[in-house]
């Protein structure tokens, strides 16, 4: 586990995409189990460790993610993440160039819960909720492309559907369209960089997590 940054009140973490952030059906140990014994190992605490959960990462997402040390900071971030006062970039490699170099794309999103699967809409559809975020391309291979992602709404699997609609296809995400899956069964989408204002001190702070390791972020991180 890659600790990016820690204080009395939060803890943030580089997620690997193999790990979940809560516990499932598959009984694997979930991150935030993980960091209650880290915490308790490393500050020798007696009894239950209490870490609370911000938001969520998909599983075969990496990147940054947010926890709470204390319930004070666990209901002050919640409310900075529901007022979107927190700026959340990510990476992305996708198979297609984008229509436009930089570009910000609203549709509006219907999740099937059978499916665990999102649809976009152009046009406003019963049950479906607006989703918005902005793209840049900022490089690109000979057969893949990286685009920075900006998100402005937090949508159940948001980039990887609306990029899919726009036909730019996330590296190794088969629910959405590309051919094939990444060897680790990842997807090649990582949370970047976060930035809020934090809830205690009251400064700024930014966490940037390192990319995975793999040949291709590799190329792209040059």
């Amino acid at each position: 586990m890659e600790i990016l940054y820690e204080d009395n009140h939060i803890i943030a973490v580089n997620k690997a995409a193999s790990e979940i952030v809560q516990g499932d059906k598959t009984g694997d140990i979930p991150l935030t189990e993980i960091v209650k014994e880290y915490v308790k190992k490393k500050y020798d605490k007696p009894g239950n460790v209490f870490i609370g959960l911000v938001h969520r990462i998909d599983r075969p997402t990496s990147g940054v993610l947010i926890l709470a040390r204390t319930s004070k900071a666990l209901t002050r971030l919640n409310k900075i993440f529901q007022t979107r006062e927190v700026r959340k970039i990510y990476w992305a490699i996708v198979d297609k160039r984008p229509p436009k170099h930089e570009d910000t794309i609203n549709h509006y999103l219907k999740k099937n819960q059978k499916q665990n699967k999102s649809y976009a809409y152009d046009k406003e559809v019963s049950g479906s909720k607006e989703a918005s975020l902005t793209y840049k391309l900022i490089n690109s291979s000979d057969r893949f492309h990286l685009l920075e992602i900006e998100l402005h709404t937090g949508r159940h699997h948001q980039i990887r559907v609306q990029l899919s609609h726009i036909g730019c296809k996330i590296r190794g995400d088969l629910k959405y369209g590309f051919p094939r899956s990444n060897k680790d069964a990842s997807i090649s989408l990582h949370a970047r960089k976060i930035s809020f204002i934090h809830p205690v001190k009251k400064e700024e702070i930014e966490i940037i997590a390192p990319l995975p390791k793999d040949n291709l972020w590799a190329y792209f991180d040059n």
